[in-house]
């Protein structure tokens, strides 16, 4: 009786083991480090680079500019380098200068002496401003010749305070600034470019969502591009401008385009704005200089505030992504992963989540030479996630290997996977551990979109190479120009059955790769229908470490079928991005739904603020809320139906 109660006793504590084990979190790879920071100091980070000499140059939003020595210890030295400038955005080193775009200039600044503080500030540039508060100016950086970039905010309009307008040149555009400091506009379409890059002596930047922005986006930049604000236009007829596209051909265009659509299809209810929606690759069917993103940010999912982009360049110190690329955000404090791919001669690729839990928004992001990240943070004018308004923090791997999809490849007939580890075969084979939909944005001047016309997307097999690292999906009716989310909820790794640390990826199909098709034969088209089970169980899992020695805390069981009405609404609110900037119980960009509750609003009031949104009935809350016109009627009144049930 004791023998078999031990057998059952061990057979229990392997099973406990296993469903532990399917739940590695980010945290059990990548570790948050807050280095110490001096009384006093307030890092509102705008520019991080590292120095020759491994020390971390930092530039504030307050005009100041810091030198960290041994950034990595446990003691940090901290030196003020210069001070007085104009909210400094970006921080580059070349030979023995640093160099920082103020709002209205780029600025050399030079320890001629040697006393560790700059003595020398030097206009090289200076650009024509408006004066208007989103003026902001990023970077610099380092072209391959050493000459410098930098890239120019929008304002807003008086009356719609979302609305980009370019009011003096440079404004949504993105410049060059020569060796012997000569001014060159490069492109134009930007309109918050906040995370202006050198990716292997190639230009990108990164969008943020608002109007003809419908969510975040990274964008390869070439000269003479237009990314899709019109703003910037403006200025295109200027002798110096390499962009042809003019304000009056963008603006009849569009028209054209409206026009087309409504002659063509009945406008759908849950598309409109009074329109049919008209997206950016029709803008290119005509006009060459039109870069589409190569990868669009799912709103609310990974992220609403696009920031830094960084190559990893470290050469597997901090992981097994070198040569890849992390995207931060400011509003949801977080960080991606991004795959890129050249096919038929454009960037195109996947987002996929990394690492979330930063104390205050990522802005700016650097590379140590021990390979961990230091991570620049701010929430002032945007605010967001964590309970910080800024600081410094350092990510650090401790490696170990997570459980991820290393590559995401377009294939003519789908996608092909690579992952970290080898892959248990038998999930891996199971069409069911997939799904696979597809949607657009909207190209049109209201801030933001929904995703336009999501559709599932048929999966006809799957194949799984001998080494069992990469699995091919092939699809049916894939979409060129569309975002196509992969999920892989089912597959688990092949030595201790963990499931993927992120299991989505959002590919952006901007073109359709040539080339041989997998025939059916040489595919696996079963459903085990066990797979999709298993998903619906996630929250059930415990979680421990990947070393078996963190704390296993079970989830809460039995939540869903407490409040149904959250269960039913939380689709609503994701779809519409309402969780990007709003949680049910605390505070996040805006306040939380709780507390919209107890104003007491009718539903109907709830409803007209979705609509038309009032900032002075939250005076404590620094980002304004958009309008939300796209949301269907039907939608916002259940969604406000919710809210008000929480104040019972």
């Amino acid at each position: 009786m004791k023998k078999l109660a031990h057998i059952a006793f061990a057979l229990l504590a392997s099973l406990s083991t296993l469903k532990a084990q399917e739940s590695p979190k980010e945290e059990d790879f990548y570790k948050i480090v807050t280095p110490p920071i001096p009384e006093g100091i307030i890092l509102e980070v705008g520019g991080l680079t590292t120095m020759p000499n491994g020390s971390l140059a930092i530039s504030t939003r307050r005009g100041e500019v810091w030198i960290v020595d041994n950034p990595t210890s446990r003691t940090p030295y901290f030196r003020k380098f210069a001070t007085g400038l104009h909210e400094i955005l970006g921080l580059a080193y070349k030979e023995g200068a640093l160099y920082c775009a103020q709002r209205g200039e780029l600025t050399k600044l030079v320890d001629k002496n040697g006393d560790g503080k700059a003595d020398v500030y030097e206009t090289v540039y200076a650009w024509p401003l408006s004066g208007h508060y989103h003026e902001y100016s990023f970077g610099p950086k380092l072209a391959p010749d050493g000459s410098f970039f930098v890239s120019g905010n929008v304002a807003f309009g008086d009356e719609e305070w979302w609305r980009g307008e370019s009011r003096v040149p440079g404004r949504g555009w993105i410049f060059h600034i020569t060796n012997d400091g000569k001014y060159e506009p490069y492109a134009t379409g930007v309109r918050s470019p906040a995370g202006i890059s050198m990716l292997n002596g190639e230009l990108f930047y990164t969008d943020n969502q608002g109007d003809w922005m419908g969510t975040g986006a990274i964008f390869q930049v070439k000269k003479g591009g237009f990314m899709g604000h019109p703003a910037g236009l403006k200025w295109a007829g200027l002798p110096n401008s390499p962009v042809k596209l003019t304000e009056k051909q963008f603006f009849a265009e569009r028209d054209n385009r409206q026009h087309r659509n409504e002659q063509g299809r009945a406008i759908k209810p849950e598309n409109t704005l009074g329109e049919e929606p008209q997206f950016l690759y029709q803008l290119k069917q005509k006009y060459d200089m039109v870069q589409l993103p190569a990868v669009w940010l799912p709103y609310g999912v990974h992220g609403v505030s696009t920031s830094e982009l960084i190559l990893d360049d470290t050469k597997g110190n901090f992981g097994p992504f070198t040569g890849q690329v992390f995207v931060g955000d400011q509003g949801q404090s977080n960080i991606m992963r991004v795959v890129l791919e050249k096919v038929k001669g454009e960037y195109q690729g996947a987002s996929i989540g990394f690492r979330s839990g930063f104390q205050s928004g990522v802005l700016r992001m650097a590379f140590d030479k021990d390979g961990s990240m230091f991570v620049g943070e701010t929430n002032r004018g945007w605010g967001s996630a964590g309970d910080a308004n800024q600081g410094l923090q350092r990510l650090v791997w401790n490696g170990k290997m997570p459980f991820e999809m290393y590559t995401v490849k377009a294939q003519p007939d789908g996608f092909e996977i690579e992952f970290t580890m080898p892959v248990d075969r038998k999930s891996a084979e199971d069409l069911d551990s997939y799904k696979v939909s597809s949607y657009l944005y909207k190209h049109y001047p209201v801030y933001g979109s929904p995703q336009i016309n999501l559709e599932d997307v048929k999966i006809t097999g799957v194949k799984v190479s001998d080494d069992n690292k990469k699995v091919r999906i092939v699809l049916e009716g894939m979409r060129q120009y569309y975002v196509h989310k992969i999920s892989l909820e089912g597959v688990r790794s092949a030595s201790n059955s963990w499931s993927l640390v992120h299991p989505d990826a959002y590919y952006t199909l901007n073109n359709i790769p040539d080339g041989e098709r997998l025939k059916v034969s040489d595919l696996k088209t079963t459903r085990s229908g066990k797979a999709q089970a298993s998903v619906s169980a996630e929250p059930t899992k415990e979680h421990v470490s990947p070393d078996g020695k963190g704390k296993a805390t079970p989830a809460k069981a039995g939540a869903a079928a407490k409040a149904p009405t959250w269960e039913e609404v939380k689709p609503l609110l994701a779809k519409n991005t309402c969780l990007a900037c709003h949680a049910p119980d605390k505070k996040v960009v805006g306040p939380s739904y709780a507390d919209v509750a107890k104003r007491k609003y009718s539903n109907e009031k709830i409803v007209e603020l979705i609509y038309a949104p009032k900032p002075e009935n939250w005076p404590d809350y620094a980002t304004p809320m958009a309008p939300m016109p796209q949301v269907p009627k039907a939608e916002a009144a259940k969604i406000a139906a919710w809210i008000n049930s929480l104040a019972k």
